[in-house]
């Protein structure tokens, strides 16, 4: 496979001989000095190689890798195209081979191409590159597709396992961080410390497996105060776990004995303090940091999508809708605790609050991916007082128009943070 590799600007310039042997890799590499030029290790290597009458052979620059010979083909051939030529599934490589042989117009079409092909599959691999070689623009972008994909994407993917601990404090602590609820953020995190402590699994699990997993640990201290527990208490310290009000979600926090006994105290108590006064939430005062997030994806089709908000007895329903290829809208809305739209589920498990108006200050969040581009359409912060009448009922209307220039390849991530006031 390598020898066919270079062995192909022999065939376009037949009547070239080679006249330069790199030897690298265990392998004798026969080049064309006139095309060396392109990489600075190898021209200095050819001219050192002259000055002192050498044979014609750059010697030895790579001790032998595994798996990185057909990278270094691809690099040296490419020193024979007018245009640097790199796919998506090889990037990785050509980019420490280009690094190694100091081709910089290699280098910088890795760069092109890895950011344009961020996945769930790469986006670990291409971070730890950008700051191996010091690629801030890499960086920011794969920091930015975490902030949106970490939970709807990344979340249920075996290769959440490779996610950097320093890039999930990161982003778990962004404010542009999407998440359908403060439950899936934290099942999120489960699962990524599940899969340090467990590095063995080739295969994702179930959620329940990760709750009995964290229950059969030894009862004497919760994970988190235990040695190899600490290490991880800051991601968790960054979640907003006071946004967890289900009661079925809030029985498992107690039942797998991961949070130390203050931080679950601390929880029910300011859930009790909040019920206990129409839902104001007096221990949540920075809006930034603390108020609750609720999410929704909106993809291809259908063209609306809507998720139901229950939040100490009240309920909302916030909703996005595409109206062309160039137009789309978002708000919030309150709905009655008895309106069909209310799954039994919901409505059964959880508190009603009887207030015909409740103070609460929100923002909605837009975020979505055009043509390559992260763009960010907000309310702001807005204050309103929400009755169960329209048009007290209904929050503003936010709607953007934009070209769309691939509009079935674009999704909207909405995001809204709630707060409800003192009143």
């Amino acid at each position: 496979m390598v020898s066919s590799s270079i062995s192909f600007p022999l065939r376009i310039f037949p009547s070239l001989s080679s006249d330069v042997t790199l030897d690298c890799l265990g392998f004798e590499w026969e080049l064309h000095r006139m095309y060396l030029f392109k990489s600075h290790v190898l021209s200095q290597l050819l001219a050192e190689a002259t000055q002192h009458s050498l044979s014609p052979s750059t010697g030895s620059i790579l001790k032998s890798k595994k798996g990185i010979d057909r990278s270094f083909a691809v690099a040296l051939k490419n020193m024979y195209n007018s245009e640097p030529e790199v796919n998506e599934e090889d990037a990785l490589g050509i980019l420490a081979a280009a690094e190694v042989l100091q081709f910089p117009s290699l280098f910088q079409k890795c760069i092109q191409v890895m950011r344009r092909s961020i996945c769930p599959t790469n986006v670990c691999s291409y971070y730890t590159a950008g700051c191996k070689y010091k690629q801030p623009s890499l960086i920011a972008l794969c920091e930015r597709w975490t902030e949106v994909n970490l939970v709807p994407q990344l979340g249920s993917q075996i290769c959440l396992r490779n996610l950097p601990l320093e890039l999930l404090q990161k982003v778990l602590k962004s404010p542009r961080l999407f998440t359908i609820n403060e439950f899936y953020l934290l099942r999120t995190a489960l699962y990524w410390v599940f899969l340090q402590q467990n590095p063995k699994i080739q295969i994702i699990p179930s959620y329940d497996t990760i709750l009995r997993y964290f229950s059969s640990l030894p009862r004497t201290w919760a994970f988190l105060e235990r040695k190899e527990g600490q290490q991880y208490m800051a991601i968790f310290q960054s979640l907003r776990l006071h946004g967890i009000t289900s009661s079925k979600h809030l029985e498992e926090l107690w039942k797998i004995n991961f949070f130390p006994l203050p931080w679950l105290t601390r929880i029910l108590s300011d859930h009790y303090h909040a019920l206990e006064n129409g839902g104001d939430m007096a221990f949540q005062a920075d809006f930034n940091t603390q108020a609750v997030r609720f999410g929704l994806l909106l993809r291809k089709e259908p063209r609306y999508h809507a998720e139901i908000i229950s939040i100490y007895g009240f309920f909302f329903e916030l909703k996005a809708i595409k109206h062309d290829a160039s137009a789309y809208s978002f708000y919030m809305k309150r709905v009655r605790h008895a309106d069909p739209i209310i799954s039994y589920f919901t409505a059964d498990r959880s508190p009603v609050s009887l207030q015909k108006e409740r103070e609460v200050k929100y923002e909605i969040k837009a975020q979505c991916q055009i043509d390559g581009k992260w763009e960010e359409f907000t309310t702001e912060r807005v204050t309103q007082s929400f009755g169960v009448k329209k048009p007290s009922s209904k929050s503003q209307v936010r709607k953007k128009q934009k070209k769309l220039t691939n509009y079935f390849k674009m999704f909207l991530a909405v995001n809204t943070k709630i707060r409800l006031e003192l009143q």
